[in-house]
């Protein structure tokens, strides 16, 4: 959820792309290769990487620092890059731009991937994509039955996020932002492999 969140935001607020990466060595080298035009950022078990410029909260990205975010996280990154290379087209949701992706995948067949956390289910994702899925009129399968249910239990989107233990302590803030829904119009989308980097744009 939180990553995202986080492109979702950059997107919107200016930056050009996003570079998501699985591996932290593959966004040091994207980094090395395009030099000021990106900046790199992300986290490891929701603790930002030493080595980057930047973590992974969307309160970082209301303002672009530079054309392209290089980001790699525990679960998400890792979770779109593998998305793109199984997928026809990947558009990135969270509850920021909750009804943008619902009317974009709207009409279309839909696969409602989730991240999990560390490849385990995560209550929070499921929160999400029931969010989504309870805007989709479609025949849902018993995943989406499941999510749907669990976004019904927390009719608050915070108590949605938090029925997870999320991460460390210190990450109020950034579950506050992230539980704000429907307020970016972005749709983020996956275009092409930069190396071994999926591209995302709005």
């Amino acid at each position: 959820m939180r990553a995202t969140s986080t492109i979702a935001q950059a997107l919107s607020s200016g930056y050009e792309r996003v570079l998501c990466c699985a591996e932290i060595e593959d966004a040091l080298a994207l980094k090395a290769e395009l030099g000021d035009a990106a900046i790199t950022a992300g986290e490891r078990d929701a603790q930002r990487i030493e080595a980057f410029d930047a973590g992974a909260s969307p309160r970082e990205f209301v303002e672009p620092r530079a054309e392209t975010l290089v980001l790699s996280t525990t679960n998400g990154t890792r979770s779109i890059v593998a998305a793109a290379a199984s997928c026809d087209e990947v558009v990135l949701g969270a509850l920021l731009n909750l009804e943008a992706v619902a009317a974009r995948a709207r009409g279309s067949d839909t696969i409602v991937l989730c991240a999990g956390y560390k490849g385990v289910f995560a209550i929070d994702d499921a929160y999400c994509a029931g969010r989504i899925v309870q805007l989709l009129e479609a025949k849902r399968t018993d995943s989406a039955v499941a999510s749907a249910v669990v976004a019904e239990r927390f009719p608050n989107a915070i108590g949605g996020i938090n029925a997870r233990t999320y991460g460390p302590p210190g990450l109020e803030e950034d579950i506050a932002w992230c539980a704000q829904v429907g307020v970016l119009d972005v749709v983020p989308r996956f275009t092409r492999m930069v190396g071994a980097a999926a591209e995302v744009v709005a």
